[in-house]
C-alpha cells in the first residue's frame, strides 16, 4: 500500500494523522479596489517625484494615465513601486476636504468650508481657484502644498492672515499689515511652465 497507514484499535486503517486533503482547490483572494482618494494619493506622489528629478516629463504622464486608469491597489503600485514611499497616516487622521485635484479642468473651491491644517492642491495642465475668505481654518498655522504642472493657480487668502510664501514659481501680493498673532498661511509651491499666485483680493479686469 502507497500510503502509510496504521492500524486503530477497531482493527480499520486509516490514513495517517495530518495527511492534506485531497481536491481543495486554493481559491486567491480578490483584489481590493482602489477609491479616489487611493488615486489621488499616488497622483500627489508622482508629482513630488517630478518636483524631486526622480520622473522625466513623459514618465510623469505616461504614469499619470496608468494611475488615473488603475482599479485596483495592485495596479497604483505597479505605478510607483521604484519610487519612495511617504509615511502612512492612519485613516482617522485624515481630514475632510484636504485634496484639491485638476486634470487638464479647471477647479474652484469658494464659501464657506473647514480647511485643514494641512492641504494639497495638485493641478494638471489646468487652472485652480483656491478662494480662502469664507473658509475656517482648523489651527493657527495651515500649510498648503501646491503642484502646478504647465497651470495656474490662484489662492485668494482672507484679509488679516499672515502669507508665508515658498517654493518655485510661487508669487505673494498681500496688503496691509497683519497682526501678531495672525494666522498664518504657509504656501509651498512647485511650478513648472505655470504660475501659483497668493493674494488677498482678485485681480481687476
Amino acid at each position: 500500500m502507497s500510503v502509510e497507514q496504521r492500524r486503530t484499535g477497531s482493527g480499520l486503517c486509516a490514513p495517517e494523522i495530518g495527511t492534506p486533503e485531497i481536491g481543495v482547490p486554493d481559491v486567491p483572494a480578490p483584489e481590493v479596489r482602489a477609491s479616489d482618494r487611493d488615486r489621488d494619493e499616488t497622483l500627489v506622489g508622482l508629482h513630488t517625484a517630478y518636483a524631486e528629478g526622480r520622473l522625466t516629463e513623459a514618465e510623469l504622464d505616461e504614469r499619470i494615465d496608468l494611475a488615473l486608469a488603475a482599479r485596483t491597489h495592485a495596479e497604483l503600485d505597479r505605478v510607483s513601486v521604484d519610487l519612495p514611499r511617504a509615511a502612512a497616516r492612519p485613516a482617522s487622521a485624515r481630514p475632510a476636504s484636504r485634496f484639491q485635484m485638476a486634470y487638464k479642468s479647471a477647479v474652484r473651491r469658494s464659501g464657506r468650508w473647514r480647511l485643514p491644517e494641512r492641504f494639497t492642491a495638485m493641478i494638471y495642465k489646468g487652472h485652480s481657484l483656491l478662494d480662502l475668505r469664507s473658509a475656517e481654518l482648523e489651527g493657527p498655522v495651515t500649510t498648503i502644498r501646491v503642484l502646478a504642472y504647465k497651470s495656474t493657480v490662484e489662492v485668494v487668502v482672507p484679509p488679516g492672515v499672515r502669507v508665508e510664501a515658498g517654493g518655485v514659481g510661487v508669487s505673494a501680493e498681500v496688503h496691509g499689515v497683519p497682526a501678531v498673532d495672525a494666522p498664518v498661511i504657509h504656501i509651498q509651491g512647485f511650478a513648472y511652465k505655470g504660475t501659483i499666485e497668493a493674494k488677498d483680493r482678485f485681480s481687476r479686469a
